[in-house]
């Protein structure tokens, strides 16, 4: 689908600006109450003569998203006449570590348990222990993992052992 473009906009510092912050404001397409700017996905904006070169990465290599969110970048810069050209980067490969604390607060009160610790950086120590997930709902440590994929490949499926709610867990990467 081909979408109306607005005349050409001549780009000066404030309306560059004005779409900067748009583009912040992009809801994620398949968790509209965090951003993908706060989903850390998008990388970099940066002004290119008249107009702007946006550079996502996607949280999967296969995210079925992705185009969506191309699209959404490309209509915010088209209505207001701001040229955009959208780079997918797929390395260094997305990271939790680039969720902002809003963001994951975001999900929290939303019903979804932000991803907890870090990334594993080198040799990853192998050990028995047991992941603890708080529920969002009633912040209890108490639950259990029901499913490793959730509604979508990002998120895993759990259960509260003490509200008996389930509840998606954005997995750690």
């Amino acid at each position: 689908m081909e979408l109306a473009q607005a005349p050409r906009a001549v780009a000066t510092d404030q309306l560059l600006a004005q779409v900067e912050a748009a583009l912040r404001e992009v809801p994620d397409p398949e968790i509209p109450v965090i951003t993908i700017h706060q989903l850390g996905v998008i990388r970099e904006i940066e002004r290119v003569g008249e107009g702007l070169r946006v550079t996502i990465t996607p949280t999967y290599s296969g995210c079925p998203a992705m185009r969506v969110m191309e699209e959404d970048i490309r209509r915010v810069c088209g209505r207001a006449g701001v040229p955009v050209e959208v780079v997918t980067r797929l390395s260094p490969a997305w990271t939790t570590d680039w969720m902002s604390e809003e963001g994951r607060e975001a999900l929290r009160r939303f019903g979804i348990a932000p991803p907890t610790g870090q990334k594993a950086h080198g040799p990853v120590p192998v050990g028995l222990s047991v992941r603890q997930v708080s529920c969002p709902l009633c912040g209890s440590e108490q639950t259990e993992e029901i499913s490793r994929f959730g509604s979508t490949a990002c998120k895993a499926l759990r259960r509260c052992l003490s509200c008996r709610e389930p509840f998606d867990e954005f997995k750690t990467l």
